[in-house]
């Protein structure tokens, strides 16, 4: 008759080896620090409800994104800036710019660490007492 230690050990070693190979195939894919995404991309046109790709070594895995409709399309919707004033009108080509420098990049996602936007120079200025509105008056 054989002992219970001879019949069961075989079948513990076996039970023990497969553990081990479980756990550090499962390792690899939780422990991955090194992520790097891309862009979000929209489903349909450019913005709204998408997809971004990440990788790391050898693995890649999708998240889903969100590209609001109103935001810079030509920095992404990952890279934040703060902007500058705007500058003086150009005359000439009728537009004014301000720069800006990248405050944060979301997700890893590589930015351009300034940027120069330009709008067309406004023709009409604002009016800077807008808080006098009904005071002064029966004085």
């Amino acid at each position: 008759m054989r002992s219970l230690f001879s019949t069961y050990f075989p079948l513990f070693l076996l039970l023990v080896a497969l553990m081990i190979v479980t756990t550090e195939a499962g390792k690899n894919k939780k422990d991955c620090k090194g992520w790097r995404f891309g862009a979000c991309v929209a489903k349909n046109g450019d913005c709204g409800s998408g997809t971004r790709e990440g990788t790391c070594d050898n693995q890649t895995k999708k998240m889903k994104c969100k590209i609001p409709c109103n935001w810079k399309k030509e920095f992404g919707a990952d890279c934040k800036y703060k902007f500058a004033n705007w500058g003086e009108c150009d005359t000439a080509a009728g537009i004014k710019s301000r720069s800006g420098m990248l405050q944060k990049s979301l997700f890893d996602v590589e930015c351009q660490p300034t940027v120069i936007v330009s709008k067309p120079c406004g023709t009409k200025s604002k009016a800077k007492s807008k808080g006098k509105k009904g005071k002064g008056k029966g004085n």
